[in-house]
């Protein structure tokens, strides 16, 4: 055919006319990724459509999850990674994402770290990356939103992708809880103290939010050491069966001046029971006496890091789909029980895709404190079959910019084991806030 005769043709037919002169070993491809768009667009249009089906359509715009693993979490202060600090821990990670998922790094355009306690965690992103082998044409960013940075590293790289600013992007949560925390190191300026209650309550200790959760909503010292002995029954059974081995990429660290191969999460305290539990002294006692150190969440260092693309650029590059990220919300509530942000962001996240808690497989809800998870779980009216499974930060631990991540890795690894398809996940946030992502799982189902 003459170009002249191409050139007049409807755009539509030129498309298909296209599509045939590739290489046949991109016509499959191609027409895959044709079929679906139609699917997708049809579906749109069928009268009575359940929000369900539209979310779990397949559609070459789809943003795509192809790689989700993460670092063993290690105790912070005292475990595997005391001696790792977070430019090596994210390092050690992205060598592994560069080695699994065979993807020729220059396609990399950008990697955003979630992380909370470290003011340098930019520089430790962008020479993290270059060391782990990705070009210097990657960029790197780190975003901070408390313990939700991790999934607002997926957020922001999702939203680039979406926009057309990149193709393909690594989100990455990581903390050194070793290294550092989440404190304050002065009280904000007079005009924020004087303003209001909510500006003042930022201020707060998270015990002491964890303590007013208990007491402004009755849950009890006895319901929080139930829930905390159910997270580490479920770690330990989880662990010993090996779950977790899926979503865990072993890492070699240095470790009192020896190399040491880490494996395995620290955080499980085999033969935890609510017996062993009822008799920590509380941790918080100038603001109540509910919460402990055995019905919190612990100190922890880890990274979690996700491989995300179009589904058509998934398919162009032969990369397997794990998952699709459907879309993540936030919230904001009164900073002194912002440890009930789930029970907001859970709500907002559902109602934008006309869903209900009963089409949720699978729930990860970030166990900050006992008090929170209980309210949380007892407020939606979860099925705690479905929620934590594994487990949560209470028996795993809790590395604040990471956690947002390793919630998407440990979850969609339970819907692959299971054979389950829809995940949430979600966290509270410091200051008063929670948010909430929503992910379709692809794998086997």
């Amino acid at each position: 055919m003459r170009t002249s005769d191409q050139e007049s043709r409807p755009p539509f037919l030129q498309q298909h006319l296209t599509l045939f002169s590739h290489p046949t070993s991109n016509i499959t491809v191609r027409f895959k990724m044709a079929t679906e768009r139609v699917k997708s667009v049809l579906g749109h249009l069928l009268p009575g459509q359940k929000p369900l089906d539209q979310i779990t359509q397949k559609n070459p715009d789809d943003i795509v999850i192809t790689l989700a693993i993460r670092t063993p979490l290690a105790k912070g202060k005292k475990g595997g990674l005391k001696d790792t600090p977070l430019d090596g821990i994210v390092f050690k990670l992205l060598e592994q994402v560069r080695y699994k998922s065979r993807l020729d790094p220059q396609l990399v355009e950008d990697i955003c770290l979630g992380n909370v306690s470290d003011a340098k965690a930019a520089y430790y992103c962008r020479a993290a990356l270059l060391a782990a082998g990705y070009p210097n044409t990657t960029a790197g960013s780190s975003v901070n939103r408390f313990c939700s940075s991790g999934l607002k590293a997926v957020q922001d790289i999702a939203n680039q992708i979406i926009t057309g600013s990149i193709e393909v992007g690594i989100a990455v949560g990581a903390e050194s809880m070793t290294a550092g925390g989440d404190r304050l190191t002065r009280p904000f300026v007079d005009d924020i103290l004087n303003a209001n209650q909510d500006a003042r309550d930022c201020l707060q200790p998270m015990g002491q939010t964890s303590e007013n959760v208990g007491n402004d909503f009755n849950i009890t010292r006895e319901m929080q050491d139930r829930y905390a002995a159910e997270s580490y029954r479920r770690a330990e059974v989880a662990q010993k069966a090996g779950w977790f081995d899926d979503e865990i990429t072993p890492i070699k660290v240095q470790l009192d001046g020896k190399e040491v191969t880490l494996t395995r999460d620290e955080g499980p305290r085999y033969g935890t029971t609510f017996e062993s539990l009822q008799k920590i002294r509380p941790a918080f006692p100038d603001y109540g006496d509910k919460s402990t150190g055995g019905n919190s969440s612990q100190v922890t260092d880890g990274a979690a890091a996700v491989l995300m693309m179009k589904r058509s650029k998934a398919l162009e590059l032969g990369q397997p789909i794990m998952a699709k990220f459907v879309g993540a919300t936030v919230a904001g509530l009164a900073p002194r029980i912002m440890g009930i942000g789930p029970s907001i962001a859970v709500p907002k996240l559902l109602t934008k895709y006309g869903l209900t808690v009963n089409d949720i497989d699978i729930f990860e809800l970030n166990e900050a404190f006992a008090s929170m998870a209980v309210y949380c779980r007892d407020t939606l009216k979860l099925d705690w079959q479905k929620m934590n499974p594994r487990g949560g930060a209470i028996a795993l631990g809790h590395p604040l910019g990471c956690t947002g991540a390793r919630q998407i890795v440990t979850g969609l690894s339970e819907c692959r084991r299971q054979q389950k398809k829809i995940l949430v996940t979600t966290m509270c946030i410091g200051t008063g806030q929670g948010m909430a992502g929503l992910f379709v799982n692809e794998q086997n189902v």
